[in-house]
């Protein structure tokens, strides 16, 4: 059981500012030129701007921000942006308002969050890729969830990670400037905090490969998650390992663990 702290009596607002950006990749085998154009059009109509929109929306909800203002915009050739600008407004779900806190445990997954944010936004940018000659085509998702106030984004991690196909995750946390107590102290943190990894859900620690780079002097927390298992099915696109032939497969599963290491420890290993 986590032991429970006495709030931090603050003077006036609580001024950190608290950011989450992460990067999601999902990885497809497009063996023909064919495959990879209807793979990218494929992305474009799953992950659409209205879409986007829909996954932002709902994480405001969650965290409790009250939406400013939404600009959205889908690109030729292709991939989408969103940015929703959210300012801080009490939130009470089925008429109780629910308790903030900045416990060091797994954020839940929808219909449970709810925060205080003020000067804050949230963001996505789309960016799906293919090459001719790798045979393999990528799908990236950045997002950043950026808060002041009393609760940390890290809260809306798990329902983020759910809402995409996700084979590597690289997260990144901050929290910067300072609050005031009433004696006047500074405050560049106001909740412990020794890793990402303690904000994310039992079952998807079970599925990834974790690995982390903390600054903890600077308030800087960095994981990276990879699959631990490759189910090449659900790396084909409109095919499956049975149409193919086992020399094949072999060489079709190198391509895609060869990209997901490559992409995972970001550098190239051929």
């Amino acid at each position: 059981m986590v032991e429970q702290k006495s709030k931090l009596k603050l003077h006036g607002f609580n001024n950190l500012t608290k950011t989450l950006s992460f990067n999601i990749y999902d990885i497809c085998y497009t063996r023909t030129e064919k495959d990879r154009r209807e793979y990218i059009e494929y992305i474009d109509e799953e992950y659409n701007a209205e879409r986007l929109t829909k996954i932002l929306t709902e994480v405001a909800n969650l965290i409790g921000a009250n939406i400013l203002n939404v600009a959205h915009q889908d690109y030729d050739p292709q991939g989408a942006s969103v940015t929703i600008l959210i300012s801080e407004e009490p939130v009470a779900s089925e008429g109780i308002a629910k308790k903030v806190d900045n416990l060091e445990e797994p954020g839940p997954l929808p219909e449970t969050v709810v925060a205080h944010l003020d000067k804050s936004h949230i963001t996505v940018h789309t960016y799906p890729e293919s090459h001719p000659y790798k045979g393999v085509s990528t799908f990236r998702v950045d997002i950043d969830v950026s808060t002041c106030g009393r609760i940390s984004p890290l809260r809306a991690l798990n329902f983020l990670i759910h809402s995409f196909d996700s084979d590597i995750v690289i997260m990144d946390y901050r929290v910067r400037g300072f609050t005031r107590d009433v004696a006047g102290n500074k405050h560049f943190i106001d909740h412990p905090i020794t890793s990402i990894q303690n904000y994310i859900s039992d079952d998807t620690q079970d599925r990834y490969q974790m690995i982390d780079v903390n600054i903890y002097q600077e308030n800087i927390f960095h994981t990276k998650m990879v699959l631990k298992e490759l189910d090449l099915d659900n790396y084909l696109f409109e095919k499956s390992e049975r149409d193919l032939d086992p020399e094949e497969v072999q060489s079709i599963r190198e391509s895609v663990e060869l990209e997901m290491l490559e992409i995972f420890y970001g550098k190239n290993m051929d």
